[in-house]
This record gives structure tokens, sequence and C-alpha cells, in this order.
């Protein structure tokens, strides 16, 4: 449980960076993700997933 809490603060850190180096790419970004469809945004979540939890179980084994 204290992995995950600190993978939690981790993403919140790295978050926090992007917004506070580049706010104005984040905002462009963001009102880009509302031109795309639902169903390609997921497919990319989904991927994201995927690349993560993969590469969470390398580094842990």
């Amino acid at each position: 449980m204290p992995d995950l809490w600190s993978a939690l603060c981790l993403v919140a850190v790295l978050e926090g960076l992007f917004l506070l180096v580049s706010p104005g790419l984040w905002k462009r970004l963001a009102l880009q993700l509302l031109n795309l469809p639902e169903a390609q945004i997921r497919q990319a979540g989904g991927l994201v997933l995927v690349i993560g939890l993969t590469l969470l179980w390398w580094l842990r084994h």
C-alpha cells in the first residue's frame, strides 16, 4: 500500500511540474483532446496503461 501512495504522489509531482514549466503547452494539448473522438482517447489511455503496467512489472522483477 505505501508503494501505491508513493506512485500517486509521483503522478501529482509530474503533473504539477508540467503545469509549472509549460502551462501554455498543457492548455493547447487539453484543447486538442476535446476535438478527439472518445474512442481514440480511450485507446490512448489503454495503451498508456498497458505500457505503464509492463514497465512497472519489468522494474519490479
